[in-house]
């Protein structure tokens, strides 16, 4: 594989067991990216950013069929209320481009790293490679570990959405 990002050199200084995959690099989401790889949409995890009034943003990372639980994500971190922020607003927030957002590549920076409790049980799970055009296949343990994420189930069944992924 041609590309290579700090995220894979992180991965592979830690000594972290991966798989990547070069996708188009136009902004894809999970279900698309899914579809790309011909994978079970269920194991294809998105990066949603959540605001939480003057707090650092949260990052949830939820399985691609799936929304964010608003509701959920506010009582798992003790707040009133937490706020789903635009496209771009995630964008400036992170430093990354939507399509590309991930914990990986947000490690140090500050972030709450919050992942569905589903991830639990499979042994790896997709997510951005932490910018667009790259996916990454981990282990779900080595991504907790990594990123210092809490499990929580924080998602629901989706209606129609275009998160920022």
């Amino acid at each position: 594989m041609a590309v290579t990002n700090n995220v894979l050199r992180m991965l592979d200084s830690k000594k972290i067991k991966y798989e990547a995959f070069e996708l188009p690099p136009e902004k894809l989401g999970a279900l698309e990216t899914a579809e790309l790889l011909h994978l079970p949409a269920e194991i294809v995890y998105k990066t949603i950013v959540v605001t939480r009034g003057t707090k650092k943003p949260l990052l949830c990372v939820i399985p691609g069929p799936h929304e964010v639980d608003l509701k959920r994500v506010a009582d798992f971190c003790g707040e009133k209320k937490v706020h789903l922020p635009t496209q771009k607003e995630a964008e400036i927030l992170t430093g990354l481009l939507a399509g590309g957002i991930s914990p990986l590549a947000l490690i140090n920076k500050g972030f709450t790293v919050v992942i569905d409790a589903s991830a639990q049980q499979y042994p790896a799970i997709h997510i951005s490679g932490g910018q667009r055009g790259l996916n990454i296949k981990l282990p779900v343990q080595d991504l907790a570990k990594l990123t210092g994420a809490r499990f929580a189930f924080i998602a629901s069944a989706a209606a129609q959405n275009s998160e920022q992924g």
